[in-house]
């Protein structure tokens, strides 16, 4: 079997969205369900733009288990690493009240399946020799999976490429500074760099956009991009540095843009596009994912993509 294009390790979940727009968790509601996760959401797009995905997790037994594999083979996201850990597999309720940043409630138990990684999970081959290797800050979080995402990071000695995705979620933090020293010694050892103004606060101290770009790249950080919410998203490297600026969408659910962008950004990494380039198609993706109601189900197409960004020119 050839090797993925990209490996993503870490969060998978159930998850069980709000149809009704502007409702909270109070009101009556009825539910769509889905596959979630931030780093299964970006193997899902990156299978959708046309590469060789692999997700690294682990589920329950059962058949809330079975059915991520299932709907991810569905989707064509190679499913060979998803083990089976103790516990149940994740749920998530999320709520379009606000629809552009939803209530969000996960039941994931005292240690999730996807916290139980180990390396002897994923040929070392493997971990060593794909072209991205995408973690998610959350899997450095808790458990087994820290130390393997620790040994597989060093392992991979920020060979080309190793993108960090500062997934931060504060409950699967003991504290913030706790986060903040794991972040930085992640960052120090990763090629590209994605978060937001408070997740470039928690790794690398700074919420300004420049002064986040700056202070990784000065850790060794050949793309850093922050990403701004209604002030689009900044790609810097040492050579440069690119604002993309937001699309006109009417938002239906923000849940998924963020993983739409990551999937994209490994199409164009694996495609060898310019910085720009990259900029434009996975803010264009993330518009397209905002305006549907779940994550893994609308992750794009490359023709749906260029149809937004032909919309929005």
């Amino acid at each position: 079997m050839a090797v993925p294009e990209v490996v993503t390790v870490g969060r998978v979940s159930i998850d069980l969205y709000a149809q009704q727009e502007g409702a909270s968790f109070l009101d009556p509601q009825t539910f769509a369900k889905s596959i979630g996760g931030s780093p299964t959401n970006v193997a899902v797009a990156a299978a959708r733009l046309g590469h060789r995905a692999a997700i690294v997790t682990k589920v329950g037994e059962g058949s809330l288990g079975d059915y991520v594999r299932h709907q991810l083979s569905r989707w064509g996201v190679d499913t060979t690493y998803i083990g089976t850990g103790d516990g149940q597999t994740p749920v998530v309720l999320a709520a379009l009240d606000p629809p552009e940043d939803p209530q969000i409630v996960f039941y994931r138990g005292d240690a999730a399946p996807d916290t139980q990684i180990t390396t002897d999970d994923v040929p070392e081959e493997v971990i060593r020799t794909t072209p991205v290797l995408w973690i998610s800050f959350g899997a450095l979080a808790q458990g087994a999976t820290a130390q393997t995402c620790d040994a597989w990071l060093a392992l991979r000695d920020r060979r080309a490429e190793v993108v960090l995705d500062l997934d931060y979620r504060p409950s699967m933090w003991p504290d913030r500074e706790v986060a903040h020293a794991t972040a930085l010694a992640a960052v120090r050892r990763s090629t590209v760099v994605v978060g937001n103004r408070i997740e470039c606060e928690v790794a690398i101290g700074e919420t300004d956009p420049d002064r986040a770009a700056d202070a990784l790249l000065a850790e060794g950080v050949r793309l850093a991009i922050v990403k701004r919410g209604g002030e689009g998203v900044l790609l810097a490297t040492t050579d440069g540095r690119w604002t993309v600026p937001p699309l006109p969408i009417e938002v239906l659910c923000g849940l998924g843009a963020g993983d739409a962008f990551g999937g994209s950004l490994i199409h164009g990494l694996l495609s060898g596009w310019t910085v720009p380039e990259i900029g434009m198609f996975a803010n264009a993706a993330g518009a397209y994912v905002a305006t549907q109601l779940t994550c893994s189900d609308a992750m794009p197409t490359i023709e749906q993509v260029e149809a937004m960004m032909a919309e929005g020119a």
